[in-house]
């Protein structure tokens, strides 16, 4: 979560929404990265989707089963849809998401008993930093 916090940091910065996210496997660091869609001029740069990509890039795989991705928010539906077609293996976020998550908040698509492959979801993962980093940013757009 360090990692996803990290990169949280760097995307508010940026003036970024900060949400960041890595993914990793057997502990290593296979890829990070931060909310873009202002940088990019596309709502669907959402940090978990970059960090997606970035590992089945690098891995040249089109499956994740074997790795853990780290998210400081709880997905959103298109995410947790990523996570189910990329089949990440683990999936642990930090601060729930009343409006938006899927991962048990609004609805839970990463366990959908009808889906092929289900997330292992662990959530609420340093909740209170993952939030008040978001609140922080927030406080200052308005």
């Amino acid at each position: 979560m360090r990692e996803a916090l990290c990169q949280a940091q760097c995307a508010a910065g940026l003036h970024e929404v900060p949400i960041g996210a890595a993914v990793l496997r057997d502990g290593a660091v296979i890829a990070r990265a931060h909310n873009e869609t202002r940088a990019r001029g596309d709502p669907t740069a959402h940090a978990e989707l970059l960090a997606i990509q970035g590992a089945l890039g690098a891995l040249r795989t089109d499956r994740l089963e074997d790795c853990t991705l780290y998210v400081t928010l709880e997905p959103c539906a298109q995410c947790a849809g990523a996570m189910v077609l990329a089949k990440v293996g683990r999936v642990v976020f930090g601060a729930y998401d009343p409006k938006a998550g899927m991962a048990g908040s609004v609805g839970d698509l990463l366990r959908h008993p009808r889906l092929n492959h289900r997330v292992e979801v662990i959530g609420g993962v340093d909740a209170d930093t993952c939030g008040r980093l978001l609140e922080a940013f927030f406080r200052e757009k308005r």
